[in-house]
């Protein structure tokens, strides 16, 4: 098989080079046709590696306070401008980081480039839902949104899960307060219209954030501050309520005897929300492939993001 480059950011994440060394090598060994290449302080990373996997020394990382615009023209040598412009070269086939959102964000916009007739790259993330998996985007990439953005990121999100899930016709639905077509602010009733007319996409109509998870509908379109606030919801009340749940388990020795019995069932509803089985959220409508891996990522997460690209590039 042909040999697949990917570029990996080793900083800006919560758990340091370590987590994204030893992610990059689970991914290797999963992927034996994968060639990994590292961006950070070479004399960090060089003590780490246990496999061969090429280093490109760019010591400066951009922190997620700093201004994405200004960190970016600034900070040439850092990991994320310099791991940037090998993918735009042609050196990688796409780029994974747990670093600054904004600054992935601006440089893969200048540098990476967005595709022909995308006017805004949406990031999308895959979230669990009663029969399978449903894409959420705009989920924080663009705060204010116009309804071409909209139909644009119905158009890539139904291509990446046609492409990374196998699904054939994706049903594409608009979060909106109601199911009815006159429903909704400006936004969402001229999207509506629009959507409607969208060819290459199916779109089954609106769909409340209740009726979300329950699998209505496999990609849900919003701009992104409606689809950052529901992700960070959906990720507290899954952490929440598997916590409630185990805490009521442990409560008195019946209960613990039952959940002893039930283990196996509560360990794979556990997995299905960890975001770490995920790996990170794509940055879709770009002229290459750009996961976002959660800031607190650890080597299974990277693992699973660099998983990503792999597929998305239909390995």
């Amino acid at each position: 098989m042909k040999k697949l480059t990917i570029a990996i950011d080793t900083l800006g994440g919560d758990l340091g080079p370590a987590a994204v060394v030893e992610g990059a090598e689970m991914a290797l060994q999963q992927f034996p046709f994968l060639e990994p290449v590292l961006f950070g302080d070479e004399e960090v990373l060089r003590p780490l590696l246990k496999k061969d996997m090429k280093i490109i020394h760019a010591p400066t990382v951009i922190d997620p306070g700093e201004s994405p615009t200004l960190a970016f023209r600034r900070k040439k040598d850092s990991s994320i401008v310099v791991g940037l412009k090998y993918v735009k070269e042609g050196h990688a086939l796409g780029f994974v980081s747990a670093g600054s959102t904004g600054a992935l964000l601006t440089g893969a916009t200048v540098l990476i480039g967005r595709r022909p007739g995308i006017e805004r790259p949406a990031l999308g993330t895959v979230l669990p839902s009663k029969t399978g998996h449903t894409l959420l985007l705009d989920c924080g990439a663009n705060m204010d949104s116009k309804p071409s953005y909209l139909a644009q990121f119905a158009l890539l999100g139904t291509e990446y899960m046609q492409k990374c899930m196998g699904m054939t016709t994706p049903r594409v639905g608009l979060i909106n307060v109601g199911l009815e077509e006159e429903k909704g602010n400006t936004l969402t009733k001229e999207a509506y219209a629009l959507l409607k007319e969208t060819s290459g996409i199916n779109f089954v109509g609106n769909i409340e954030g209740r009726d979300i998870l329950a699998g209505g509908v496999d990609v849900v379109v919003c701009d992104g501050f409606t689809g950052n606030v529901l992700l960070k919801h959906t990720e507290g009340f899954a952490k929440i309520i598997l916590g409630m749940i185990k805490e009521q388990l442990l409560s008195t020795t019946i209960s613990k005897i039952g959940a002893l019995l039930a283990k196996g069932a509560f360990g794979k509803l556990k997995k299905r929300f960890d975001y770490r089985e995920v790996g990170g959220a794509p940055f879709l409508g770009l002229n290459h492939i750009v996961i976002k891996a959660h800031g607190s990522s650890d080597a299974l997460a990277i693992k699973n993001a660099i998983r990503q690209c792999v597929e998305y590039a239909g390995q």
